[in-house]
């Protein structure tokens, strides 16, 4: 029997990618807890703060023309709540918990936390496109903008807080176009390439489900 060990899996990625699916897939293969929007639940509890107020800047852009840095701390909403949750995050690193966290610059943000994996999945736009308007009921002009804003967003947020760019290879330790093999197929591919790293760093013991 293999000891258990410490496992953080970090998904970045784009807007129709799929990407949250399979996070969510790989939590399940894993038993895992979760951290994406649904970290906003458990940090308004510990902060005793409205959660539908932190909802409106989860994952947003910090707004210049309306913030301020004074002494360290800053007016922002939006970078208080990113402060927040990179907290919130390490905070549950620190214990040695195990879990699956989507976007909020994890990868940089736990970067040199033992067990810590990292992916990127993008897609195909046209695949992308079908899957917006497919989940969110949108004409394709509708899917288009919207995928436009919502990589927008991300992209201004991750890059406003890390210095390497948001989905840059050389950021995580795989990028993966999810239109390849599907969404199933690639949680499949990624829960392989999870247990040999584990099988590998745990000296070649068999990591068993």
């Amino acid at each position: 029997m293999v000891e258990k060990r410490n496992l953080i899996i970090s998904v970045g990625r784009e807007f129709g990618s799929g990407g949250h699916v399979i996070a969510e897939d790989l939590a399940k293969r894993f038993g895992l807890p979760i951290y994406d929007h649904g970290m906003l639940d458990r940090i308004a509890q510990e902060k005793n703060v409205d959660k539908k107020t932190l909802e409106k800047y989860d994952e947003k852009p910090v707004n210049h023309f309306f913030s301020r840095t004074v002494s360290g701390h800053s007016s922002s909403l939006q970078d208080n709540l990113a402060q927040m949750q990179f907290d919130f995050l390490k905070k549950r690193a620190d214990a040695g918990e195990s879990f699956v966290v989507v976007g909020r610059c994890s990868e940089t943000v736990l970067k040199g936390y033992k067990g810590l994996i990292t992916f990127f999945v993008l897609g195909d736009s046209d695949v992308k496109l079908r899957r917006v308007m497919d989940v969110y009921g949108l004409s394709e002009p509708e899917a288009r903008n919207m995928m436009a804003k919502k990589n927008w967003k991300r992209k201004s947020y991750h890059n406003y807080y890390c210095k390497k760019r948001w989905g840059d290879a050389a950021n995580y330790d795989l990028c993966i176009n999810s239109s390849r093999l599907g969404l199933k197929g690639t949680a499949d591919f990624l829960e392989i390439y999870i247990r040999t790293r584990l099988e590998t760093e745990a000296g070649g013991q068999m990591i068993k489900k």
